[in-house]
């Protein structure tokens, strides 16, 4: 038995946390039971490899196999020479806004909802044919005008498949669980969507930073993490969340030539902001890539209450993304599929789609314009947010602001790699198309403001 005084342990009847076995199967339930029992805390250090093989007398790949099954199971993490230590499940930010605070909300990465259509006037031209089991699980209109929207950007492509999911995080959550076990490697961009950074914590993967850049992802960011093992690659071609980068012709096509070495990982793209998006798109996908997917929801345009999104992948792709499908929902309701391509054929809506697209633009460019006229440089991309940088800790300038009046979104929430982001300018994403423009000029004020207040705590 392996008895330690492990940090933050309580001792039960005066003894220390024993570890036992002398299999790897038993050596990992014995540690099972002490995290189950609270003997052990998220964070707690276990021994090392030498040290526990050591005192169980086994060989040490006993004791790696034992770390290892638990590591899969998203019990324990591995720090390479940092140990292996109890997996800290902390909650995952999200998206949304604080219903209950007192201060004005801007970050909550939502789109207008004034500039959302009402579904109302395409309820009475929805077809009343009944849907029964067999029944094809795409519907037939969405599919045809559905394989245009999605054709036209994957020309080069030589087959596609399309695939109906209740939203775009529904799509990468049933993708990553049919190619990846707990424990495999993803890349994802870094700053990463939050939904993504939730989807990976809860699914046990091991997430790979990949570094983005004006252009998006970067070149050398891709080739490091393909080269560590990464099983899948998760990328937003266009309106990054949350920087709002947009990947050009030319970057895009050094990110096919790396993925070109590697046609069987799972390259999923997706293009949440599509419709809405100002910038034009640009893929991943090279025409002989064996593994991929490009999901588009209809969420920041519809609302994100109309839970569908539409996924094109390779045949084989398709095959087993519709087998997740079977044993929980076998089928996006066809009521809901009908809506959605009501809408997306009717020209007013449509027109109404350009015109909040256009509307994001320039709100997000006209408070880049205040926030420079208050010594804060700011570029405005694409996507709903604002990306921006700040000359101190975002933490910090996030709590002046609230003593302003303002609840803002701080950049730490979307960083993976924390160590090489410390030290770094932090960063503020800002959702501010709603305001008008004084209280743009308001806000632009207090964060030059708040930013001023920082720098004075620290010198005083």
């Amino acid at each position: 038995m392996y008895q330690t005084a492990l940090p933050g342990v309580t001792k039960v009847d005066e003894m220390q946390p024993e570890i036992s076995g002398q299999t790897a199967a038993e050596i990992a339930a014995s540690l099972r039971g002490l995290l189950e029992r609270g003997a052990l805390k998220p964070g707690d250090p276990l021994p090392s490899v030498r040290a526990l093989a050591e005192t169980l007398s086994v060989n040490r790949n006993t004791v790696v196999a034992a770390y290892g099954e638990l590591a899969r199971g998203g019990l324990v993490v591995s720090r390479g020479r940092g140990g292996t230590r109890v997996a800290d499940h902390a909650t995952v930010a999200q998206e949304g806004f604080a219903g209950d605070s007192v201060l004005r909300d801007v970050g909550t990465g939502n789109p207008d909802p004034a500039r959302i259509p009402s579904p109302l006037r395409a309820l009475g031209r929805l077809a009343e044919r009944p849907v029964l089991y067999g029944t094809p699980v795409i519907d037939p209109d969405l599919e045809a005008w559905a394989m245009q929207w999605m054709g036209c950007d994957l020309a080069p492509v030589a087959s596609m498949r399309l695939t109906i999911t209740s939203g775009a995080a529904d799509a990468v959550e049933r993708l990553l669980a049919d190619t990846l076990t707990r424990g495999d490697a993803i890349a994802l961009e870094d700053p990463c969507f939050l939904a993504s950074i939730h989807t990976v914590r809860l699914g046990g993967y091991r997430p790979v930073p990949v570094p983005v850049d004006d252009e998006g992802m970067t070149v050398a960011g891709l080739r490091a993490a393909l080269e560590q093992g990464v099983r899948a690659v998760l990328c937003t071609p266009r309106a990054q969340n949350p920087t709002g980068v947009s990947l050009g012709a030319a970057r895009a096509e050094q990110l096919r030539a790396v993925l070109a070495e590697f046609p069987y990982v799972l390259v999923i793209e997706d293009d949440h902001f599509s419709m809405l998006s100002q910038a034009p798109f640009h893929s991943l996908i090279g025409p002989e890539h064996r593994r991929w997917a490009l999901i588009r929801s209809v969420s920041k345009f519809l609302g994100p209450d109309m839970c569908l999104a539409v996924t094109a992948s390779d045949p084989e792709t398709a095959e087993r993304l519709a087998l997740r499908l079977t044993p929980g929902t076998t089928w996006v309701s066809h009521l809901l599929q009908r809506l959605t391509h009501a809408q997306m054929t009717d020209p007013d809506v449509l027109a109404g789609i350009a015109d909040a697209g256009a509307h994001y633009a320039a709100r997000n460019a006209a408070f880049a314009r205040e926030l420079a006229a208050q010594g804060v440089p700011a570029a405005a991309r694409d996507g709903l947010n604002l990306w921006v940088e700040l000359p101190v800790a975002a933490r910090a300038v996030t709590e002046q602001l609230m003593r302003r009046g303002w609840l803002a979104r701080s950049g730490d929430d979307f960083v993976l790699d924390r160590d090489a982001a410390a030290g770094a300018p932090g960063h503020l994403r800002l959702t501010i198309h709603e305001l008008g423009d004084a209280d743009a000029a308001r806000l632009a004020r207090d964060i030059a403001d708040s930013i001023r207040a920082v720098r004075a705590s620290r010198t005083g």
